[in-house]
């Protein structure tokens, strides 16, 4: 990726969170804008955002939807771009992936540690 298009991502990110925070509320929850990727003709801008707290995930993406010329209006407002890019929301599932995975290795841990004190108090008997 050249790196004007990784700059441009970035700054998409940062203003459209700005944005996010001071025009939209959402009960219980907390949203993250994860990662923005612009396509090199500036058209569309896939944001991945990542919601924690109780309620119902989708309805967030929805209401992101139902705001969405409100916000790339604001985004034009604040970013000077030959396009203002077309914004598509998606539900970024990552972080929660990622609490699962550590959670299956700290389940796996204790196994672990039972097996290496066998194996230390079978080297010990053998001595």
């Amino acid at each position: 990726m050249k790196h004007r298009l990784l700059r441009v991502n970035e700054i998409v990110k940062r203003e459209l969170s700005t944005i996010i925070t001071r025009d939209m509320t959402f009960e219980n929850m907390l949203l993250t804008v994860n990662t923005v990727d612009v396509t090199p003709d500036l058209r569309n801008a896939h944001v991945f955002v990542s919601v924690l707290g109780k309620g119902n995930h989708k309805a967030v993406i929805t209401k992101l939807d139902e705001n969405r010329i409100a916000l790339q209006g604001e985004l034009m407002k604040k970013i000077v771009l030959k396009y203002t890019p077309h914004l598509v929301f998606h539900l970024d599932e990552s972080i929660e992936r990622g609490a699962r995975v550590f959670q299956i290795l700290q389940e796996i841990d204790p196994v672990v540690d039972e097996n290496s004190d066998d194996e230390e108090s079978d080297d010990a008997v053998a001595r």
